[in-house]
């Protein structure tokens, strides 16, 4: 049965272009975990129908293209194509099933969206694992939107299980304020400019060292990986930040750097002396909480519906530069506020655009492809709600996320949700150890919160 044209057609967004093409198709997959076992088999096409789809006219839209650029032309969707369950063994161990949702994920990120359809799935796990009694996945194409748009989007059909009348709220951000003056500032930010635009330039050519976290083996974003993630608590971490006098991102950041470092000391001691380049991407709007998705779709708005992010290289400091966990932490936010003063992501972005006006969207689909897959990590974070959520009153206990498709072989997002931060791990199966690398990550913390309380103590 063909689909059912309902409208006219509206360009797909530069970005948009970028993310669906042979080079490159990127998704992301939002990983809610139930309470109560899941029972929406009798609900899901209404909740669908009424709930999700008004959402976004994206999601009621597939992509076409005419003349070489892409366009979404509105269909009537088929529910049934875009809602899966999947059947695992009966009677296994919460254990068991840990690794059966692990091996699902992982194939659900190595696969591309079928053409014809609109670019969204549904996949409800109802196997009890040993963090839920149940999974909802949902799986978004990029070309749809960023993070911030697609968790939006996710989670205004989401309500607060304490008082659904009751709005949602985020934990509050706070940007750090230079103290620099504005002489000071602007030759920073210039040279810092110039130093991070080149070096970014010759990451397209120029790929890290093989490590324990890096193979450099060819169409990575295809092979399978392991999945795992580990939680932490939001207050501890805003204490290390309050006594270290840096950003909650910048403890995050300087930790997960230090148990990557630790980790691959462990396994060969000679890495530690290795280039290993991290990609961060960031949102480039100006507001950080998210806001309801019928301000998100003005096309004037402050926070627009869209792809509006790009990224910074982040080196990862080397563990034989440094004395203890401290100097490491130190040294990573000294790094982070030279990129936070730095326009090379603007120039970055700018020239996908140029690649794309005088080449083609895979001309600048390409160029990220070979960035990404030069470096040795991908790093995502997002906020979440201070609350607990439901969805037709399933509490959700758990929150994390993932991206599809990316050519590099080892990918942390980050994500906080009722006072927890929860890093989720995406790891080239056979090249890393999750235990011991998140038993890494573990001493990592530990020995930051140990020298930190130290320090407070001195």
């Amino acid at each position: 049965m063909e689909l059912e044209e309902l409208g006219g057609l509206e360009p797909v967004s530069p970005n948009g272009q970028y993310f669906s093409s042979d080079a490159l198709s990127l998704s992301f997959l939002a990983v809610l975990e139930s309470e109560i076992p899941i029972d929406l088999e009798s609900q899901s096409m209404f909740l669908l129908k009424n709930v999700f789809l008004p959402i976004s006219p994206r999601f009621s839209s597939i992509m076409v293209e005419n003349n070489g650029k892409k366009e979404w032309k509105r269909v009537e969707v088929k529910l049934e194509d875009h809602l899966h369950i999947p059947t695992f063994p009966s009677n296994l161990s919460p254990k068991s099933y840990d690794k059966y949702i692990d091996d699902y994920l992982s194939k659900l990120s190595t696969e591309r969206f079928p053409q014809g359809k609109p670019l969204w799935e549904v996949h409800i796990v109802n196997y009890p694992t040993s963090n839920a009694a149940g999974n909802i996945i949902f799986k978004f194409h990029h070309a749809l939107g960023d993070g911030y748009s697609l968790m939006g989007a996710l989670i205004s059909s989401l309500q607060r299980a304490d008082d659904p009348s009751l709005p949602l709220t985020f934990p509050s951000q706070q940007r750090s304020e230079s103290k620099e003056n504005f002489v000071t500032k602007t030759f920073s930010a210039v040279g810092n400019t110039i130093s991070d635009f080149w070096s970014a330039s010759l990451k397209i050519m120029k790929e890290d060292d093989l490590t324990p976290i890096k193979s450099g083996n060819d169409a990575i974003e295809f092979r399978p990986s392991t999945v795992s993630t580990m939680t932490f608590s939001l207050d501890q971490i805003k204490s290390m930040k309050n006594k270290l006098g840096m950003t909650v991102n910048d403890v995050l950041t300087g930790m997960i750097f230090f148990g990557t470092r630790l980790y691959m000391q462990e396994i060969n001691q000679s890495s530690s002396k290795a280039d290993c380049t991290s990609i961060m991407l960031i949102n480039t709007r100006l507001i950080g909480d998210y806001v309801p998705i019928e301000e998100m779709m003005k096309p004037n708005g402050k926070t627009p519906w869209g792809n509006r992010f790009t990224w910074v290289h982040i080196p990862v400091p080397k563990l034989t530069q440094l004395s203890n966990a401290l100097d490491f932490i130190w040294n990573t936010q000294k790094i982070i506020k030279k990129k936070r003063s730095s326009l090379a992501a603007y120039f970055s972005s700018r020239l996908l655009e140029i690649l794309d006006k005088f080449g083609s969207h895979e001309a600048s689909s390409r160029y990220i492809h070979h960035t990404v897959k030069n470096s040795s990590i991908v790093i995502s974070n997002m906020i979440g709600p201070v609350e607990k959520m439901s969805l037709a009153n399933h509490p959700i206990k758990g929150l994390y996320f993932l991206m599809g498709g990316i050519p590099q072989g080892f990918q942390i997002t980050i994500v906080s949700y009722m006072g927890k931060v929860r890093l989720g791990f995406k790891m080239e199966k056979g090249l890393i150890d999750p235990q011991k690398f998140k038993s890494c990550m573990q001493n990592a913390w530990e020995m930051i919160l140990k020298d930190s309380d130290l320090m407070r103590n001195n």
